[in-house]
């Protein structure tokens, strides 16, 4: 499949807010957004992020079609990369290619990264865009509705 980014439109959020309402998902991903479920929330959120000079925020497209959103966000020295790509196309490469483009767009470093310590998928694939674990930690994951291991990576 040919993996692009692009900048977000407007028809994009429906998409965005199904998957990230998808039960499966929230509970691999774990570290979830209450305002994801809300959908004049969600609305809000991705509007703050999209007018943000701070983020980088990119739809991910597979063969032409919306798969997930990619960004980069934060303060300085504090800056993180998230990724969301729909479930029915996970284990195909997606997450990876679309986590390199981001980071060929957004070449600063370091660039941080977090994940719920038992999502093996999005380790590895912030393993293969050369991110390494530099801390565990303990966190509340609101898609699990409890406290869990969590690995934060660094891209240096």
């Amino acid at each position: 499949m040919d993996v692009s980014l692009r900048p977000v439109h407007d028809s994009d959020l429906p998409v965005f807010y199904r998957q990230m309402n998808d039960p499966e998902s929230n509970r691999v991903a774990a570290f979830t957004s209450p305002k994801t479920a809300d959908w004049t929330l969600f609305e809000g959120h991705w509007k703050g992020l999209r007018e943000s000079a701070d983020v980088v925020v990119r739809t991910v497209l597979a063969d032409g079609d919306v798969v997930g959103s990619a960004a980069v966000y934060g303060k300085p020295d504090e800056r993180e990369v998230t990724y969301w790509i729909d479930r029915y196309y996970w284990g195909r490469g997606l997450a990876t290619a679309a986590l390199r483009a981001l980071l060929t767009e957004v070449p600063e470093r370091p660039l941080h990264a977090r994940a719920a310590a038992d999502n093996a998928g999005s380790l590895r694939v912030l393993e293969k865009c050369g991110f390494r674990v530099t801390a565990a930690e303990r966190g509340f994951a609101h898609a699990r509705g409890e406290e869990i291991d969590e690995a934060v990576l660094v891209l240096a």
